[in-house]
């Protein structure tokens, strides 16, 4: 049951995935990323997976040490509910890098792949995406503002 759960949190999360990479100039897309509800089903089965081990958890995130989460880790529950943490983190981020690209003009052909590394590797996405937007406001800041008539 837990491999299927651990599995479950990956599908919960990739429509709205999907709909920010393939179809990111739809307007159901503009909504869908809009709301922080996308995580909730996450965050319900981060629960369902964390009850069982909430004293394992408790103790590896009240008194950090690597030995205790390494513990935390190994067993299904914790690996699965620390899974489903991860997947709604990262979703919340790619929610806002989507709508900040959206924002800001940002190119989809350049948003498409930054999401995906989101998905795999949020770590290295984050700080492309931060330097994609930097780079894109100082451009945008360098135009010549419309004159009105």
């Amino acid at each position: 049951m837990t491999g299927f759960l651990f599995e479950l949190a990956f599908l919960l999360a990739a429509p709205v995935w999907l709909l920010m990479i393939f179809a990111p100039g739809w307007r159901g897309t503009e909504r869908v990323a809009a709301s922080p509800l996308t995580v909730l089903p996450l965050l319900a089965l981060w629960a369902v997976l964390a009850a069982p081990v909430m004293p394992e958890m408790w103790a590896a995130v009240s008194s950090p040490d690597i030995d205790t989460f390494r513990e935390l880790t190994a067993l299904p529950q914790g690996a699965g509910a620390i899974w489903a943490q991860i997947l709604a983190w990262d979703l919340l981020l790619g929610q806002w890098m989507y709508r900040e690209a959206r924002r800001l003009a940002v190119s989809p052909l350049l948003m498409g792949p930054l999401l995906l590394l989101t998905i795999l590797l949020s770590p290295i996405a984050l700080p492309l995406f931060l330097a994609a937007r930097s780079w894109t406001n100082r451009v945008t800041d360098q135009l010549p503002s419309s004159t009105s008539r």
